[in-house]
């Protein structure tokens, strides 16, 4: 079943704080749950669908449910890391075309920072029931240097350079000065990005996301219901979303999952790269965005260094807008689960409400991308495309 324009994202709310050590995780999910009814103009008891992955406490719907005070009659909990919430967003678009709910709110919470987490550097537990464990776990991986294994293998197969990388935080760094509640709000030059420590060759400090608290809820409604209330509409056009992994050894570090869900996203919404105005793409890495920016279809592959050097994703400058509120690179990651903040600035985008130093012109049609898990070894893509009604 095609979910194009049976669905419309009415509320999106971001939770302003990035260090929450006052507030527990339950009470961010509550925090960013009013928000987003607020601006749809609803009420809890008008939510029929609700959608979270593993960031929720306890056993999750069944915890928040209670807590949020909803009696859903559809739930799903998704997990497939920073590309879930993308995911569900497709997912609601899903259930509201076949009647298993009018209302859907999505909400994510995290709190990394106030906890002292080093998401990227820091050694995952053992798990037993990981059947990949017993390979992988005694070399010691950890996120950053699985992501810093694709840039190097990107760097050898295609000649892109450390340069070209730093741009694309160049380019998040411009948009986040004009956002008051982004965690790095200064711009940088490609010499600050490369003269930052290294923390995984050739990934430098500066390359990886920030780390932050917080959260973002959205609300998913049918097309009636979304035309009855004063908000502007986005309508949910077409989705996509898949896993890639090791294939047994047979792995490509340069290519992910996007390249599955783009075309998938595309064909459904009837539309190609060409016609997007602006992406918000995953970035938890300059490399994230680079490979993702291919394979979603935006340049040939290899093409990538050359497509973001000189300010090619700068609002206003470049011929792609990117994460026009300063992305996970500068302004907000709660909880690896940025795929949420990608779809409300995409949404902010739509309807006009972007920072107007950053606003992009007559944007009617934008992307949303995440990329979940470790790029390096196994990963989830999830991917949407939204119109303007």
């Amino acid at each position: 079943m095609s979910i194009r324009g049976k669905a419309q994202i009415v509320g999106a709310f971001e939770h302003p704080t990035r260090f929450a050590p006052d507030k527990s995780l339950a009470q961010l999910h509550a925090e960013v749950a009013l928000g987003a009814l607020a601006d749809a103009g609803l009420h809890k008891n008008d939510i029929d669908g609700f959608f979270c992955d593993s960031d929720a406490p306890g056993t999750g719907p069944l915890v928040l449910c209670e807590y949020l005070g909803l009696k859903p009659r559809h739930m799903d909990t998704t997990e497939t890391g920073g590309s879930s919430y993308v995911a569900h967003v497709s997912h609601a678009a899903q259930a509201i075309a076949q009647g298993k709910c009018n209302i859907a709110l999505i909400t994510l919470a995290g709190r990394p920072r106030a906890g002292g987490i080093s998401t990227g550097t820091a050694l995952r537990p053992y798990d037993h029931h990981d059947p990949s464990q017993q390979f992988e776990a005694p070399y010691r991986p950890v996120v950053a240097n699985l992501y810093a294994m694709c840039a190097r293998r990107h760097m050898h197969e295609f000649g892109t350079t450390s340069e070209q990388l730093a741009w694309i935080k160049v380019a998040a760094s411009h948009h986040a000065q004009y956002n008051p509640d982004a965690v790095l709000r200064q711009c940088v030059t490609v010499d600050e990005v490369l003269a930052s420590p290294m923390v995984a060759d050739p990934l430098h400090r500066l390359d990886c996301c920030v780390i932050s608290d917080g959260g973002g809820a959205l609300v998913v409604a049918r097309p009636e219901i979304a035309r009855s209330l004063q908000v502007p509409g986005v309508v949910v056009l077409g989705a996509g979303e898949a896993p890639g992994h090791t294939n047994g050894g047979l792995i490509d570090l340069t290519t992910s999952a996007g390249a599955i869900t783009g075309p998938a996203a595309f064909q459904e919404a009837g539309l190609t790269p060409r016609d997007i105005k602006y992406a918000s793409i995953y970035d938890s890495f300059t490399i994230t965005v680079l490979i993702a920016l291919e394979d979603l279809g935006f340049c040939a592959k290899g093409k990538g260094g050359a497509f973001v050097q000189d300010g090619g994703l700068i609002s206003g400058v470049g011929h792609l807008p990117f994460n026009t509120d300063g992305g996970g690179l500068c302004n907000n990651h709660p909880a690896n689960r940025g795929g949420m903040t990608k779809v409300i600035e995409a949404v902010r985008q739509l309807r006009g409400t972007a920072h107007p130093e950053v606003q992009v012109k007559n944007c009617d049609f934008a992307l949303a991308h995440g990329t979940g898990g470790r790029l390096g070894t196994r990963h989830g893509s999830a991917t949407l495309i939204l119109g303007r009604e």
